[in-house]
């Protein structure tokens, strides 16, 4: 059999089995790739290929990726001046993704827009507010915007509703822990290789936005997946060290146990920092008073300080990655406001928008407008501290009608769903798992 991972590593499939996990990070512990940390005299290309593997083996990621078999099942016009697909496209264990697709009504003379990937947060999928006001306004600026559902929410929840925490609620291991990881980095990567695949797109300018879980997600898929130009990661980021808020306090299947499980990396936070700069820019951007995720103890001097210690994993001055706060803004989807959008232009070169435009548009108070047009919120998050205190760049975006944002009808969604919910794919993983 091919081996699909660097120095002669045997694959069972596509998966590692447990016992050739262990050992795969006992040859790193030895020293072969790193033991307290990565020295800046061997930051090559070569160690930064070795350090994707090994973490991708880390969350049993497939390599290669699943064949997309991307599916378009219809057509519709959300709102003026922009276009949308409802679609589907696999990811692990043969389920499939359903997923919007954004693009603007017209494509600007060269032919080719840049793309983003929109990353949920816990209990966001493709019907929350802000996947849904970035596919909307950032298409009118000239961006195709994919947003799809996160694992157990939506089209992928057997219940078919938002707001599930479904995948908070499963109980296992830290090897299963793991694997719910992989699963939501492999979703990442498996969108950027849908938007590579879009005629529309120029794979060359395909960024990514993740919220609060999806900071965290993103954080890793960031640091494995090179084909993305930029990341923005709001809400978290705060990447910290051995007992703090990612290990000891935040989710424990999706981020906590995932996190303990990189220890093998050393200083962990710098690390994969360093590899999302062997990538390409980052933007981290928070509320200055986050309570979430314990940013409190996250502010300067603790990014300062991470920056440094990836400049010096690089051997460069260059800390790999840019970071700024909104005075007493707390948890929210950064992305969507002027410094982000600011930066994400001169990374992605929006069609329609320049650094003026941008410092000109107009900004909608997320609150205000989820009012108006009747935009359903998380009400522990659409407070004016959170959520509903975005000021996000555009206007004048409607409301819509949940089943508008759906990939099925009803009808089809109870013959469609065994490939879609989650307990499709926790019965294959715990399969594998034995």
């Amino acid at each position: 059999m091919k081996s699909c991972l660097p120095n002669g590593w045997d694959c069972i499939g596509i998966f590692l089995t447990p016992l050739r996990v262990r050992a795969a990070i006992k040859l790193l512990l030895s020293g072969s790739l790193l033991t307290a940390g990565v020295r800046a005299e061997s930051w090559t290309p070569e160690r930064v290929g070795e350090l994707r593997a090994a973490i991708r083996t880390n969350f049993f990621v497939p390599e290669p990726l699943p064949v997309l078999a991307a599916k378009t099942h219809r057509r519709f016009v959300p709102a003026p001046g922009v276009v949308a697909e409802a679609v589907t496209y696999a990811t692990e264990w043969g389920t499939r993704v359903p997923a919007i697709l954004y693009l603007p009504e017209r494509l600007p003379s060269g032919g080719k827009v840049p793309g983003f990937v929109v990353v949920n947060g816990h209990g966001g999928d493709k019907y929350s507010w802000y996947a849904y006001f970035t596919g909307v306004a950032w298409a009118r600026a000239g961006v195709a915007v994919l947003t799809y559902d996160q694992a157990g929410e939506g089209e992928r929840s057997g219940t078919g509703k938002s707001g599930t925490r479904e995948h908070d609620k499963l109980k296992g291991d830290a090897e299963l822990a793991r694997r719910l990881a992989g699963l939501m980095i492999t979703d990442v990567r498996q969108a950027v290789s849908y938007l590579v695949e879009r005629p529309e797109v120029d794979a060359r300018r395909i960024g990514a936005g993740g919220y609060s879980l999806g900071s965290f997600v993103l954080a890793l898929a960031g640091a494995v997946e090179p084909r993305l130009r930029a990341c923005v990661l709001v809400g978290g980021g705060n990447l910290d060290g051995p007992g703090g808020y990612w290990d000891a306090s935040s989710k424990t299947m999706c981020q906590g146990l995932p996190y303990q499980s990189l220890a093998f990396l050393g200083d962990r936070g710098a690390v994969m920092y360093a590899l999302h700069a062997a990538r390409g820019p980052t933007l981290i951007w928070n509320g200055r008073v986050d309570s979430v995720v314990a940013m409190g103890g996250s502010q300067d001097a603790f990014f300062e300080s991470l920056r440094a210690r990836v400049a010096t994993l690089r051997g460069t001055a260059d800390g790999g990655f840019e970071f700024g706060f909104t005075e007493a803004g707390g948890h929210r989807p950064y992305w969507l406001t002027k410094p982000a959008v600011s930066w994400l232009e001169r990374q992605l070169d929006f069609p329609a928008w320049t650094a003026a435009s941008i410092e000109a548009e107009g900004e909608t108070p997320i609150g205000e407008w989820a009012q108006r047009t009747n935009f359903p919120m998380d009400k522990l998050y659409a407070t004016e501290e959170r959520e509903g205190g975005t000021r996000a760049v555009g206007g004048d975006v409607p409301g819509i009608a949940r089943e508008e944002l759906s990939v099925f009808s009803k009808a089809e969604w109870e013959t469609a769903k065994r490939a879609t919910m989650f307990d499709t794919w926790v019965a294959a993983a715990r399969t594998a798992e034995r």
